[in-house]
């Protein structure tokens, strides 16, 4: 090469430095002047450690073959950056560590490093005589692009700290901006342990026999605790909206779901395919009920109709309205429930009422007033003597079904009662609200036996297994299991509100985000098996959203299942191989909306 080329290497290598990487040097912060501020994100902070990983090499290769070259682009780098500083005026650094001045020595140090990381990557490209400038920059543009493609996957891992690939995804969290809701949550999780252990976030220990007076805690029986964990199967997709009732039919084998699309979808329950959608409502669809015989489906919603179909026949048959009207309320239905003989269907409305209709006729019998708000949540007792209501005013209140005089009227919850279910053996009635605790009552008494603490959300939905032993809570955000006789948490699932038990409790359906539902299976001992949504394995699956959701709920789906699956606050053997999917899925999403943006 000849001392002129060797001249424009130095002339275009100090030029492209000074006019497109002379900030990076002081990246990762943020920069404050007489400017204004700005901040100085990843991106620019990759590229200046690529750089000065290119200045070493080109201060090697510079020593070793004595190329004045190497000095002349430092040199014109250091007077780039002098420019910079003259032209912007005093500068600084500001950060979580304070703030300190920049001077015009520091930014010619910063504009030299830069000068001599490009004359690197030109030594590094050179691989014939006469090659010129050309393929340094091209090397940078390439590693340039390469930090773009990654820039949102490096600002996700450094907000939700997931694990990296390396050493089998057991990296620690390095963000410095988590590092405090990162104790906080590992306190949480350890204080709640000890809580639990303690039974600290319970009121009173139920008694072994739950149709007598609370006994002692030294009086309960201990009931053994299985230890089962509950594995994602299937994940069901259909609807085009949120998905607000799930209901099963007696014989376990189908699954019927109410949704925002306003339709009404049957699925088999052993495959997850969907079998049937019923069309016609006129509104959103709120509360879906089957009878005991497994015959007849009744829906309502948002259009104040019950709308009643022949199940097996997959036919229409009528609406059930009141005398005189083309409504079943004056509000929305928002649950539906038949008796275990079929011979009453009850329903709640926003209209503040429950009404009570003939099982097989479909005729008005009765309306039960005295909630003063919406009534959100009904259950019959397995003997059907009774009826349990729940409503915005905060209270349920428990009617006779024989005598239909003054209900019992509980009171306890600060919130919305949002669900109310009797165990199967009709001794207690448990409550769920939007104040995020679940409690459990005496059905004869009224009287409060314990208050579950349900960890800060808000609970929508429950359901009770058919041993009587497990209640399945959803939120908006998860799915937890709990043990009835000692209140213990036994596991959070991705899933969401509604819930329902299969008729064997081997199974339990939830909701999930963006109009998906879940089939989750009950298995013994701890859950060896990689992460299931595999099963489907399209990105979206796994991370529990609709394929078309926005870059905020993506993030936000991931951020949930990192926080569940980390195996900093996880222990199970599984979390590792579990966030490694996950992590997998949502680098896909990047992938693909880098690519669409």
């Amino acid at each position: 090469m000849t001392d002129n080329s060797k001249e424009s290497v130095v002339f275009i290598a100090g030029g492209a430095g000074v006019g497109a990487k002379v900030y990076a040097a002081v990246g990762g912060m943020g920069l404050a002047g007489s400017f204004g501020a700005v901040g100085i994100g990843m991106m620019p902070m990759a590229v200046a450690g690529g750089v000065a990983g290119a200045a070493v090499y080109g201060a090697f290769k510079a020593i070793e073959e004595g190329d004045t070259a190497a000095f002349g682009a430092i040199g014109i780098g250091a007077i780039g950056g002098i420019g910079i500083s003259a032209a912007v005026g005093g500068m600084g650094l500001a950060g979580s560590f304070g703030a300190v001045g920049i001077g015009m020595g520091s930014m010619a140090a910063a504009g030299g490093v830069v000068g001599l990381g490009i004359y690197g990557l030109y030594k590094a490209v050179k691989q014939q005589p006469g090659q010129r400038m050309a393929g340094a920059i091209d090397a940078f543009a390439r590693m340039e692009s390469k930090v773009f493609e990654q820039e949102y996957y490096t600002q996700a891992l450094l907000e939700l700290d997931p694990v990296w690939a390396e050493s089998a995804w057991e990296q620690k969290f390095t963000a410095w901006e988590l590092e405090a809701e990162l104790e906080a949550l590992k306190n949480q999780t350890f204080t709640s342990s000890n809580s639990t252990t303690n039974k600290s976030n319970f009121t009173t220990d139920l008694p072994p026999q739950t149709n007598q007076t609370a006994a002692s805690p030294t009086e309960t029986a201990v009931v053994p605790i299985e230890t089962k964990t509950w594995k994602c199967q299937k994940i069901l997709k259909g609807h085009t909206a949120g998905v607000n009732t799930i209901a099963i039919s007696p014989d376990g084998e189908t699954i019927v779901s109410g949704s925002d699309d306003k339709t009404v979808s049957l699925w088999n329950l052993n495959t997850g395919k969907q079998i049937f959608t019923f069309f016609g409502q006129e509104r959103q669809v709120y509360a879906a009920a089957i009878s005991p015989d497994g015959n007849m489906l009744v829906t309502g919603g948002l259009d104040h109709k019950i709308t009643s179909w022949q199940l097996n026949t997959k036919t229409f048959l009528r609406p059930l309205l009141s005398p005189n009207s083309p409504y079943s309320h004056l509000g929305f239905i928002s649950c539906l429930t038949f008796s275990r003989d079929r011979k009453i269907l009850a329903s709640a409305s926003g209209d503040k009422t429950i009404r009570l209709w003939g099982g097989y006729s479909g005729e008005l019998k009765r309306t039960l007033n005295g909630h003063s708000d919406t009534v959100y949540a009904i259950a019959i007792s397995p003997d059907g003597e009774m009826i349990a209501s729940g409503s915005a005013d905060k209270t349920i209140r428990v009617w006779s079904l024989n005598s239909f005089e003054q209900p019992r009227i509980l009171t306890g919850h600060s919130g919305c009662v949002t669900a109310v279910a009797i165990t199967p053996d009709g001794n207690i009635l448990v409550s769920s609200s939007m104040d995020g605790t679940i409690k459990l009552w005496d059905i004869f008494s009224g009287e409060l036996l314990r208050s579950i603490n349900g960890e800060s959300d808000q609970i929508l939905s429950i359901a009770i297994a058919p041993d009587g032993q497990t209640i399945a809570s959803g939120s908006s955000n998860s799915v937890k299991i709990w043990h009835l006789y000692t209140g213990k948490l036994l596991g959070t699932l991705s899933g969401r509100h509604p819930v329902a038990f299969s008729p064997d409790g081997q199974k339990l359906v939830t909701g999930s985000q963006g109009g998906l539902m879940k089939i989750w299976c009950q298995i013994l001992g701890d859950d060896k098996s990689s992460f299931n949504p595999l099963v489907s394995g399209e990105w979206w699956e796994v991370l529990g959203i609709g394929v078309d959701a926005d870059a905020d709920t993506v993030k936000l789906a991931y951020r949930a299942l990192a926080r569940q699956y980390h195996p900093d606050l996880n222990s199970a053997a599984s979390a590792i191989a579990k966030m490694q999917i996950i992590n997998r899925a949502y680098e896909e999403f990047l992938q693909k909306f880098s690519k669409a943006s």
